[in-house]
């Protein structure tokens, strides 16, 4: 496991080089590789940046677009010390999501064109190699399917979207459902309700 700080960048596919002017109805996604064995996901940063699209791309995922996210691929201990100290659950889990709030000191400026230019960030989405792989394998599922689910379902966790209710859960299982549609994913709920 790399060492707090020392997270090498890779940005993804969906991010257009520096010099290009971004169209905004994208959604910036920065993919970290902070720790665990992510070589068995074949084109991950693709992956992740196909499932970022297609939210953005959604009626649903209005929010996410003309923002940037960052996806943090780590392993399931980083990611059980993380929901430990944010959840109080000491154990591993698929996907955590962490919003970013904006400082209540960060006033917006009277430059509204700077404003404008500055894309808001919507928060962090941490993976957790193992765990993803282990219910991939458990369900029968393609992995880089299942990843592309936890990464929709993260990022619809950061424009606000929960599951805490019954009514929560059916708004925002339907998102993910029509979202992977559209990158041919098949429904990951109808395949659980299966088993």
């Amino acid at each position: 496991m790399n060492d707090t700080g020392e997270s090498s960048p890779i940005i993804s596919a969906i991010e257009p080089a520096p010099e290009e002017p971004e169209p905004s109805g994208r959604l910036h996604v920065t993919v970290l590789d902070e720790a665990g064995d992510w070589s068995t996901f074949v084109s991950c940063e693709d992956a992740i940046g196909k499932a970022a699209a297609a939210l953005a791309q959604h009626p649903g995922g209005v929010g996410a677009r003309g923002v940037e996210a960052c996806v943090v691929l780590a392993d399931d201990a980083f990611v059980q010390s993380l929901n430990r100290a944010y959840r109080g659950k000491d154990a591993p889990t698929n996907v955590l999501s962490f919003p970013f709030q904006q400082p209540a000191s960060a006033a917006p400026s009277d430059d509204a064109e700077a404003d404008a230019a500055e894309p808001r960030h919507l928060g962090d989405v941490v993976l957790a190699a193992e765990t993803v792989s282990r219910e991939a394998d458990a369900q029968g599922i393609p992995l880089v399917h299942h990843l592309q689910h936890l990464v929709v379902h993260g990022l619809l966790h950061l424009l606000g979207l929960d599951h805490d209710t019954d009514a929560q859960a059916e708004i925002m299982e339907r998102l993910e459902v029509e979202i992977l549609a559209t990158l041919g994913v098949a429904d990951p709920y109808a395949a659980a309700e299966a088993r």
